[in-house]
C-alpha cells in the first residue's frame, strides 16, 4: 500500500519514499509557505538593528549611559541566542511528533509575541526588559520555523528539485536579514511601534496557511525525549553566547571584558557543560543531537563551511553599517539621524546579490552537486572581503556596491548548494534533527560574529583613537579634563554611537560642556565631518583586521566544503521504482563523483 492515513488533517500520506509522486501543486504550496516563515523570521532577527535609535527613544532610555549597554546587547542578541539554544531540540520534536505541526505552532508563537511586542507600553528599563522578553519569545517562534522548514522541503520535493526549492527558501532567509535593515529604517521614524506590529497580519496569514495547507509527509519515529541532553546543551549554549556577548563590554579599566570574571568564568563552564553534553548523547537511546551524522562525511563538511560562512557573513553585515552610519554617510552630507535608513538603502546591492544568485545555484546543484559550486561561493566570497579591505575608508560608492554586490553573489552561490548537500546526505527520518543542527551552527555563529569583529575594531581602535582623540578635542579648545575623559572612553561606546546612528560628539560631550565653548568650536565639534574625520584612520586600521579575517574564514570554508565529496543522496525513493511499494529496509546510498 503506497498510502496511509495521516492522523491530522489533510487525507493520505505517501509512505517514506514516495516524494516523487506527490502532486506538482503541493510541492509549491510547501515552499511559499516555508519561505514566507523564513523571510519574517530572519526579518525580525535585524529589524531592530535600523530602527534601535527610535525604540529606545520610544521607551525614553539612553542605551549609552552607563550601565544601559547590557539592554542594547540582549536587543540585539535575546532573539539570536534562544533561536540557536532551541533550533535542534524543535527539529528533533518535529521528527518524533510531526514536522508540520511544530512548523504551525511556531507561526503562532512567533505572532503572539509580535503582538505583544507591539503593545509595549513600559518606559525605561522596565520597557527595555519587556522588550528583550518579547523577543525572547518571538525567537522561540522563529526557532520552530527554522527547525522544520528545510524538513518539510526536503519531505516535498525529490532528490533532483531539492537543490532549488531549498536554495528560494535559504535564499530568502537570508535576503530577509537585510531586507529587516530597510523596514526598521522606514518604519521606525514613522512609530516605532510599526517595527514589531508589520509581522502580525503576516503571521496570521501564515498560520492559517500552513495549518489548512501543509501536510505532515515524513517519517516519524515516536522516542523518548533526550532531557538531559536539552538542558546540557541549553545551558552551555547560552553560557558560551553570553560569555561572547559580555567580552565587548569594558571591565576593570579595559576596554574589553576578556579579563573578567564572568566572560572566562561563563566560557569556561559552557566548555565543561558542552564536554558534558558530547558524554551524554554517547549513552542515551535517543539523543537530541545525533552525533553519528557527524560520521556522514557531506553533512559534516556542510556544516563547517555553513559556520564559517555564517561567521563572515554577520561580521560583514555589522563592519558595513558602522562604515556607512559613522563615517560614510556623514561625510557625504548625511545627518546622523538619516545615517541607519541610508545605510539599509546603500546595502541592496548585497541583497540583490543574494537574489541573483541563490535559487539558480540551488537549480545548478540539483544537476551537478554541490561541491563546485559552493566551494566557488567561498573563494568568490573571499577575494571580495580582500578587495574590501583595499579600498579607503572614503570610498567612491560605485566600487564599495560593485564588491558587496559581488560578495552577496559569492554568498548567494554558496548558501543554496551547501544546504541542498547537508539535506539530501540525511536518512529521512532524522531530516529536521539534522536541519536544526545545521541552523544552531549557523545561528550561534552569527552570535560569534559579533564578539569576533566587534573585538577586532575595539583592538584597531584602542591602538591609535585615544591620541588622535585627544589632540583632536584639545584643539577644538575643550577643557583637558574633559578631553581626556571622553578620549579614554571604551572604544565599544563609540561603536555602539556609530552603530546607532547618533550624533557621537553630542553624546560623549554632553551640554554642559559644549555650551562652554566658543561657537565655531561647538559647531565643528557636533557637524557631520568631525567624528567621521576624526575616527577614519583608526577604524580603517580595524576594518582591515576584521575583513582580512572574514576572508581567512571563507577560505577555511572552501576547503571544508571541497571535502564533502561528490554528489551524495541519503534517500529511500533513489532506489525504488516509482510504482512500487517501499519497503521499511530499502533505505540506500547513492554517490559519484561528478
Amino acid at each position: 500500500m503506497a498510502l496511509r492515513e495521516r492522523p491530522e488533517h489533510g487525507g493520505a500520506t505517501p509512505a517514506p519514499g514516495a516524494a516523487r509522486m506527490l502532486p506538482d501543486r503541493y510541492r509549491w504550496i510547501a515552499l511559499s509557505n516555508t519561505t514566507l516563515g523564513m523571510l519574517m523570521g530572519t526579518i525580525n532577527s535585524s529589524i531592530i538593528l535600523i530602527a534601535m535609535p527610535d525604540i529606545f527613544d520610544g521607551i525614553h532610555l539612553n542605551p549609552l549611559a552607563p550601565g544601559n549597554s547590557s539592554y542594547l546587547l540582549w536587543m540585539l542578541m535575546g532573539y539570536l541566542v534562544i533561536t540557536a539554544v532551541l533550533v535542534v531540540s524543535l527539529g528533533r520534536i518535529g521528527d518524533m511528533f510531526g514536522r508540520v505541526r511544530m512548523y504551525n505552532l511556531g507561526f503562532a508563537v512567533f505572532t503572539f509575541f509580535s503582538i505583544l511586542l507591539a503593545l509595549t507600553w513600559m518606559q525605561g528599563g522596565a520597557g527595555a526588559m519587556w522588550l528583550i522578553v518579547m523577543r525572547i519569545g518571538q525567537g522561540l517562534g522563529a526557532a520552530f520555523l527554522m527547525a522544520n522548514s528545510s524538513a518539510i522541503l526536503t519531505d516535498a520535493f525529490p532528490p533532483n528539485q531539492r537543490g532549488l526549492a531549498l536554495g528560494i527558501n535559504n535564499v530568502a532567509g537570508i535576503a530577509g536579514s537585510f531586507i529587516g535593515l530597510i523596514l526598521g529604517g522606514v518604519l521606525g521614524p514613522v512609530n516605532w511601534h510599526y517595527v514589531f506590529l508589520v509581522s502580525v497580519p503576516v503571521g496570521l496569514a501564515g498560520t492559517v496557511w500552513a495549518y489548512f495547507k501543509l501536510e505532515d509527509r515524513g517519517v516519524r519515529h515516536r522516542q523518548s525525549i533526550d532531557w538531559w541532553g536539552n538542558m546540557a546543551f541549553a545551558a552551555a549554549l547560552v553560557l558560551l553566547l553570553v560569555g561572547i556577548v559580555y567580552s565587548i563590554e569594558p571591565y576593570g579599566g579595559h576596554t574589553m571584558g576578556w579579563t573578567s570574571p564572568r566572560v572566562y568564568g561563563s566560557l569556561g563552564l559552557g566548555m565543561m557543560l558542552m564536554v558534558a553534553f558530547a558524554l551524554v548523547e554517547t549513552k542515551v537511546a535517543h539523543p537530541m543531537f545525533n552525533l553519528s551524522l557527524f560520521r556522514i562525511r557531506a553533512f559534516s563538511a556542510g556544516n563547517a563551511s555553513g559556520l564559517l560562512a555564517a561567521l563572515s557573513r554577520g561580521g560583514l553585515m555589522f563592519m558595513l553599517i558602522m562604515w556607512l552610519q559613522g563615517i560614510w554617510l556623514p561625510q557625504h552630507g548625511y545627518s546622523f539621524d538619516q545615517t541607519p535608513l541610508w545605510a539599509g538603502i546603500y546595502m541592496l546591492p548585497l541583497t540583490a546579490g543574494f537574489l541573483i544568485a541563490g535559487p539558480g545555484s540551488g537549480w545548478l546543484a540539483d544537476r551537478f552537486g554541490a561541491r563546485p559550486f559552493a566551494t566557488g561561493g567561498m573563494i568568490g566570497a573571499a577575494a571580495t572581503f580582500v578587495a574590501l579591505q583595499a579600498i579607503p575608508v572614503n570610498f567612491p560608492y560605485w566600487e564599495f556596491a560593485a564588491l558587496i554586490l559581488l560578495n552577496g553573489v559569492a554568498m548567494g552561490l554558496f548558501a543554496a548548494p551547501n544546504l541542498t548537500g547537508v539535506m539530501n546526505s540525511l536518512p529521512a527520518h532524522q531530516r529536521g534533527q539534522g536541519g536544526g543542527m545545521a541552523s544552531t551552527f549557523q545561528l550561534s555563529s552569527m552570535v560569534l560574529s559579533i564578539g569576533v569583529f566587534f573585538t577586532l575594531m575595539i583592538l584597531g581602535l584602542a591602538s591609535s583613537l585615544p591620541d588622535a582623540m585627544l589632540h583632536g578635542l584639545l584643539a577644538q579648545h575643550v577643557p583637558h579634563a574633559a578631553a581626556y575623559r571622553v578620549a579614554h572612553l571604551a572604544p565599544v561606546g563609540l561603536l555602539f554611537a556609530a552603530f546607532l546612528g547618533y550624533n557621537p560628539m553630542k553624546t560623549l560631550l554632553g551640554h554642559k560642556i559644549l555650551a562652554h565653548l566658543p561657537a565655531a568650536n561647538a559647531t565643528r565639534l557636533t557637524g557631520r565631518s568631525y567624528f567621521p574625520h576624526l575616527i577614519s584612520g583608526p577604524f580603517g586600521v580595524g576594518l582591515t583586521k576584521a575583513f582580512l579575517v572574514a576572508a581567512g574564514a571563507c577560505v577555511v570554508a572552501a576547503i571544508a566544503s571541497w571535502m564533502r565529496g561528490g554528489k551524495y543522496h541519503h534517500d529511500e525513493e533513489t532506489t525504488v521504482p516509482e510504482a512500487l511499494p517501499i519497503p521499511r529496509d530499502s533505505a540506500a546510498l547513492s554517490s559519484g563523483d561528478r
